[in-house]
């Protein structure tokens, strides 16, 4: 266990630089950022995830190569005789689509959950359709269900492609990462990490496209 001890120092006989200045923030952004977002650690699961990344509801889609959109999609979970379903992003036109990459180890993923658990129960009539997609890596699989009976998951989880999240997650592996697409196919908002201010804005964004009228 880390030890902070109390020191008193005079103010007047101290006076931070600015570059200890400038060190100081930098520890305080880090601190707040470590409460909201969690790294992939499927991308080397040798190493203990770390956090990083405020959340951010600006970023940009990054630029799609090669196939549509609406053919990117994910694995479902597999089915009683056996056979594993799939489902697309093309599958959802009309709906407003809210695609949220999650791990069952990551905190902040964990906490967003009784969020988008309200919002289905609340929209899902009106055409909210809510995908839970697990990037947790191969050993994160098999904790799925277990993970959705606990936190009472009742919307859809899969597992995505890799053209989906090589597309989608191409510039940030970040978690959770959550994107919400208009009826007509199109990106209406993406965020990255989860906090109180990230839980009132997706709530917000997804309200406003569900009450939007369908032309």
């Amino acid at each position: 266990m880390l030890r902070l001890e109390s020191v008193n120092v005079s103010m007047s006989a101290y006076s931070p630089s600015s570059s200890q200045r400038t060190s100081i923030v930098l520890v305080a952004i880090i601190c707040v950022a470590a409460l909201t977002s969690c790294t992939n650690k499927a991308d080397n699961p040798s190493v203990t995830p770390t956090l990083s990344g405020p959340p951010n509801t600006t970023f940009p889609m990054p630029p799609l190569k090669g196939a549509s959109l609406s053919e990117l999609g994910w694995v479902l979970p597999e089915r009683a005789d056996g056979t594993l379903g799939r489902g697309r992003i093309g599958d959802y036109a009309g709906k407003v689509l809210v695609l949220d990459f999650y791990a069952t180890w990551c905190a902040p993923c964990r906490e967003s959950v009784p969020l988008l658990v309200k919002l289905q129960s609340s929209y899902g009539d009106r055409g909210l359709a809510i995908v839970g997609l697990n990037v947790g890596g191969p050993d994160d699989r098999v904790k799925v269900a277990d993970f959705a009976r606990e936190l009472q998951i009742q919307y859809a989880l899969g597992f995505p492609d890799r053209a989906l999240t090589d597309f989608l997650l191409a510039t940030d592996t970040t978690i959770p990462q959550t994107f919400v697409f208009k009826r007509d196919g199109t990106l209406a908002k993406h965020f990255v990490g989860f906090d109180k201010n990230a839980a009132t804005a997706i709530d917000e964004v997804i309200s406003a496209e569900i009450d939007k009228k369908q032309y």
